[in-house]
């Protein structure tokens, strides 16, 4: 009997360790601004509850009447799933059984003047390849990391002693398929294999990736950002662009990516007031992004 017991136990603990959730702790911190680890909590994660499987969302829209999530599992029902609010930070959660990879997905948002917004998730790891904007589902966890050497190395490195020698890369624009296709782009896994020969052959210590992060309109080169967790959809799936991270790291080639918060992306599915209300932009636009360069990357890409 205490055998039967210890194993229903590590069971129960199991399905625990798989159930994402929110904690009052997780949500005091992210209210804080001190929250680090938010991105494991907020956008869509496979989870585990009453043992089912499936995907738990959560978004942040403080000012938001109600939430919905809509996408091809419910085939995009408007009031079939809506989201549970937690506490008065404004984070809205649901777990949905059933849901797997590669769901398209959004966050219907009602504002309390009864306005309609479709928002794609700005946590998610992935999203529809454009001129689609949906977010999609994805499991980055099982992916094997084998970059272990350079990880312990560069615990080591001082960067202000060592030299450095850095090539800044457009991923769309680096090297093109001569196969005629529309965009010729390269997937991330076939890219690893052309930059890091050519990486270490001009004798580069690190690449600095531009504008990775998913983004609508290709003549921005990315920055015009619409999800910062998600590199583009463009050159493959999350798992993809983690191959080609480890693969640079397995050459000793330290990887630095461009964060771009000065170019606002104002498209409807994107962050600009996001619950109808301004919280991840300045109210006023003229500190609320950098209309000068939108403007020269915008026409650059005409």
């Amino acid at each position: 009997m205490a055998g039967k017991a210890v194993k229903q136990k590590k069971e129960e603990q199991k399905k625990e360790e798989n159930k994402v959730f929110i904690s009052e702790a997780d949500q005091y911190l992210f209210a804080q601004g001190t929250h680090y680890d938010i991105y494991k909590k907020l956008g869509a994660h496979p989870s585990e509850e009453d043992g089912q499987k499936g995907m738990f969302f959560a978004v942040w829209a403080p000012n938001a009447a109600s939430v919905h999530v809509i996408g091809t599992f419910n085939n995009w029902n408007e009031e079939s799933h809506p989201m549970e609010k937690l506490g008065p930070g404004g984070i809205h959660k649901i777990f949905i059984p059933g849901v797997g990879d590669n769901e398209m997905y959004k966050y219907l948002i009602r504002t309390p003047s009864g306005e309609k917004l479709y928002k794609a998730d700005p946590f998610a790891n992935y999203t529809e390849m454009r001129p689609g904007n949906a977010s999609r589902t994805f499991d980055i966890s099982g992916f094997k990391w084998s970059d272990d050497v350079w990880m312990k190395a560069r615990c080591g490195k001082d960067y202000n002693k060592e030299p450095m020698a850095i090539y800044e890369c457009h991923i769309g624009s680096w090297m093109k398929h001569p196969d005629g296709t529309e965009d010729g782009f390269y997937n991330y896994r076939e890219f690893a294999g052309r930059i890091v020969e050519y990486l270490k052959e001009m004798q580069y210590t690190h690449i600095e990736l531009m504008g990775i992060a998913e983004y609508p309109f290709d003549g921005s080169w990315g920055y015009q950002v619409t999800g910062y967790y998600a590199p583009t959809s463009r050159h493959g799936n999350p798992e993809d662009f983690m191959y080609l991270v480890n693969e640079l790291h397995r050459n000793k080639i330290g990887v630095i990516l461009d964060w771009v918060p000065a170019h606002f992306a104002t498209d409807a599915h994107g962050l600009g007031r996001f619950d109808g209300e301004c919280i991840f932009e300045h109210p006023d636009p003229r500190l609320g992004e950098h209309p000068d360069w939108g403007t020269k990357i915008f026409n650059y890409g005409k």
